[in-house]
């Protein structure tokens, strides 16, 4: 534990922060699942809906300097891959069907 004062600040203030950023990441995983897993069923107003939502995460966590900005626009781009993916699959399945 530090003994000089601005250390103590210091170490309060990258505690606010960890704890800020973690719940910035876990709101972008939570919302890139959402998306996966409602398009694995056929929703896909609501993964859209929920893409936006991942999307609009991401570009923030980029702006506040949590996630580097490339690793944003991989995020982005591998869920769009991912989405575009799995309503292909739902849609070739029903027309299978």
């Amino acid at each position: 534990m530090p003994n000089i004062k601005s250390a103590k600040k210091a170490v309060i203030k990258s505690r606010e922060r960890y704890l800020r950023n973690r719940s910035t990441k876990s709101a972008i995983k939570t919302y890139t699942r959402r998306v996966k897993e409602l398009a694995e069923k056929g929703e896909t107003e609501q993964s859209i809906a929920n893409l936006r939502r991942a999307i609009s995460l991401i570009d923030k966590a980029v702006k506040r300097g949590i996630l580097h900005k490339n690793t944003g626009n991989r995020k982005k781009s591998r869920l769009m891959i991912a989405l575009n993916k799995r309503l292909a699959q739902v849609q070739q399945n029903a027309q299978d069907a």
